[in-house]
């Protein structure tokens, strides 16, 4: 059975009890009713095997998951008690190529945030995607020279991109041509499907760049993603159990689609109706709603030590760990067709 991180709740060791149902050759129904964000947000190594990714983005798991180095050439790994460092060889290896070729253009160095957890499959708090070791978010702000002791990069706070005082707007004080060129590049690998950078982030690109525009129909307006821009992978060729998404649309993605969330009724309070009862909450995505073969991966044996140990594994700190609200509903209008639509309400702050 895996070695779990110590210090976890009571609806942990649920989850742990249900996983200890899990069978070698099936799983019982009863744990392919737990919810899957305890059962493998709970799991601290990679399972043992090939390296694959299962179903998609938002609803998958991954085996044979790698970790990304706590540093090397041009990159340091933030916030490792999340134990969420873990992600496919090609994701791994395009973070160590990108950080070196950013450093060609001047970026110091990339912070890197979470990529996924050591099976992928939902989050115990935080992201609604990074399920399957294919995405990666990269923060705005640059790695200092020093190398941050596990301490710092528990506490070095993210640099937002946007003027607080002002509506959806990118503070110059902050932002530069660099950032512009840093993102850019992301979205000019073959292998790179998507990139979500915040709306007035998208807007300011597509005002000011006056280089090559090919790629900036990749980058894409969502909710969030002011402190750091999140990188997807494409699902990887002769991969026929990951999920692709559909093709981003042509063109540079600075039209309709983009001046929607530039709208009134995005943002304004949604009307509330005082004899309405209040809304169920939303039903948890359970084992059974993930790709069957990510229940076996859930139960299958741990990667060994001596090849955890190669790649520089990290054991989560239960003192250490951080939350991040869970998104609510949007409560909103539905964005058009091609627009990722936010995690939870936006709001003007």
């Amino acid at each position: 059975m895996e070695k779990l991180a110590r210090g976890v709740g009571k609806a942990s060791l649920l989850a742990l009890s249900m996983m200890s149902m899990l069978a070698v050759d099936g799983v019982s129904a009863f744990a392919q009713d737990a919810p899957a964000k305890q059962v493998f947000g709970n799991i601290a190594l990679p399972s043992a095997g090939p390296s694959a990714s299962y179903g998609s983005y938002a609803k998958g798991c991954q085996s044979g998951a790698v970790a990304l180095p706590t540093e090397g050439p041009g990159f340091q790994a933030m916030r490792l008690s999340r134990n969420r460092r873990w992600g496919q060889p090609q994701l791994v290896s395009f973070i160590e190529r990108f950080a070196q070729d950013a450093q060609k253009i001047g970026w110091p160095g990339l912070l890197i945030g979470d990529i996924s957890q050591p099976r992928g499959g939902p989050m115990l708090t935080g992201h609604a995607s990074h399920q399957i070791g294919l995405d990666v978010d990269i923060w705005w702000r640059q790695m200092p020279n020093q190398i941050m002791s596990a301490e710092q990069r528990e506490s070095t706070p993210f640099i937002s991109m946007l003027d607080k005082s002002k509506f959806l707007t990118v503070d110059d004080r902050k932002w530069s041509p660099l950032n512009a060129k840093l993102v850019m590049m992301a979205a000019s690998y073959p292998q790179v499907e998507r990139i979500f950078v915040n709306p007035a982030i998208k807007q300011k690109l597509c005002q000011t760049w006056t280089g090559d525009r090919t790629f900036m129909g990749k980058i894409r307006p969502i909710y969030g993603h002011d402190e750091h821009f999140h990188v997807r992978l494409e699902c990887p060729p002769g991969a026929p159990n990951c999920k692709p998404q559909a093709p981003v649309g042509a063109g540079d993605g600075c039209d309709k689609s983009l001046a929607w969330w530039f709208t009134k009724e995005l943002w304004a309070a949604p009307k509330k109706d005082p004899n309405a009862k209040p809304p169920k909450p939303p039903r948890p995505m359970m084992v059974s709603d993930l790709p069957k073969a990510c229940a076996a991966i859930a139960a299958a044996p741990s990667a060994g030590k001596r090849s955890v140990a190669a790649q520089n594994a990290y054991a989560p700190s239960p003192q250490a760990q951080e939350i991040v609200p869970q998104a609510s509903g949007l409560g909103g209008p539905m964005p058009p067709a091609d627009v990722p639509r936010p995690s939870s309400r936006p709001s003007s702050n």
